[in-house]
């Protein structure tokens, strides 16, 4: 049986029915996830008195941790030959946990919740990728990948506009923004149960239990995660450029305002670039977005006026359009279809381990030097990871 055929799919667009659902899923959870995420770092500074340090532990510990799990769920949902029990633990797991950020009230409270979101991140995230390339052709993957990351993002957009009407309306109430989150959470859950609809394939054999290992790879695959890793050890957590967009003058209000945009703009640009990656080739496509994240955080340390916030948030749009749809794609050209899970499983918990030194770094640089650091720390090992690309050529 061909691939297009298979879960679900339906003709040769690429967007087929699971592709389509897992899209509305990730709109309505990014939806809930990104009203809370321009406000979070907001909340712990304001509120919490939280220094940037620990702004960087929480963070960058949530998101490392959890990625183990995208690991072994990987692994899990490729031998028991399904996705959609893992997506369906993972996204109502998160969904569940995240309005209880409306009750804390200290950082460490913060820390577990994060952390329990992120768990369920880390359980869903690599079935969900396997499914949506199990569900497409090599032809149509970028497109597909494309579609999901836009519908994602435009959830991702409509989350912060959300958290803008609630915040000026409601005199800054931030804990009511955590609170109101859980409704379209509830609607992301729902519509994962009731309509993505999943045939068992055969599950695959394993002999042992999955490890950080580059064993049965693809050389040219193992160059690509190594230079995706050193890139992730410079990209900390979006916390601080929230943090950097305060710093330069945007008031709370405007802050997520501000993180619309760039989910506006990723939005918009996702499938094109997607589409783009199908005829081009994903690796010069990859090569333009890191280039261009390098340019952004050295814009975020030289900036000096609140517009340029503005313009550089637009541009991280792109960088995320460019990359992050088209690097699960990448991966799933070199892998087969038993083994996808298992390898973005990998590529997630190297790339999202990295998470930890980067933000902790970020949050260092930011206390003991200065706020314009770690930005300039982030744009050379952009840098760096570009020109494996281009040497490496992989």
């Amino acid at each position: 049986m061909s691939e297009n055929k298979d879960i679900g799919a339906k003709g040769k667009s690429g967007i087929t029915r699971n592709v389509f659902v897992a899209g509305l899923v990730s709109l309505f959870t990014d939806i809930s996830s990104e009203m809370i995420v321009p406000i979070l770092p907001l909340f712990l500074t304001l509120t919490l008195k939280v220094p940037p340090t620990a702004i960087g532990l929480i963070e960058g510990l949530a998101e490392s941790t959890a990625s183990i799990l995208k690991l072994f769920s990987g692994w899990f949902s490729d031998r028991m030959g399904r996705r959609k029990p893992l997506m369906l633990a993972g996204y109502g797991f998160s969904n569940i946990v995240k309005p209880l950020f409306g009750f804390s009230t200290s950082w460490g409270q913060v820390l577990t919740i994060r952390f329990a979101d992120r768990f369920g991140k880390g359980i869903r995230g690599a079935p969900r990728d396997a499914l949506i390339a199990d569900s497409t052709t090599k032809e149509n993957r970028g497109k597909a990948f494309g579609f999901h990351r836009a519908m994602d993002t435009l959830g991702a957009a409509i989350g912060p506009l959300s958290a803008f009407w609630i915040v000026s309306h409601f005199h800054g109430n931030y804990r009511l923004v955590f609170w109101w989150s859980a409704v379209p959470g509830l609607i992301a859950v729902l519509l994962l149960i009731f309509f993505l609809k999943e045939k068992k394939a055969a599950s695959q054999a394993a002999a042992e239990m999955p490890k950080l290992s580059f064993r049965g790879l693809d050389p040219h695959l193992i160059l690509f995660i190594i230079s995706a890793t050193v890139f992730a050890l410079g990209n900390s957590s979006d916390a601080f450029l929230i943090l950097r967009a305060k710093n330069l003058g945007l008031s709370v209000v405007q802050v997520p305002l501000a993180y619309f945009t760039f989910n506006a703009t990723y939005s918009l640009a996702s499938l094109p670039a997607g589409m783009l990656s199908d005829r081009l080739g994903r690796r010069p496509v990859l090569i333009t977005g890191y280039l261009i994240f390098a340019l952004i955080y050295l814009g975020f340390g030289l900036a000096n006026r609140p517009w340029h916030v503005w313009m550089l948030f637009v541009l991280y749009g792109l960088y995320y359009a460019a990359t992050e749809g088209i690097q699960k794609a990448y991966i799933a050209d070199f892998v087969g279809k038993g083994r996808r899970g298992t390898a973005i499983g990998t590529f997630n918990a190297l790339t999202g381990l990295a998470t930890l030194p980067a933000s902790v770094i970020a949050g260092f640089l930011w206390q003991h030097v200065t706020p314009a650091a770690p930005f300039y720390y982030g744009s050379a090992l952009a840098v760096a990871a570009a020109a494996m690309l281009v040497v490496k050529r992989v």
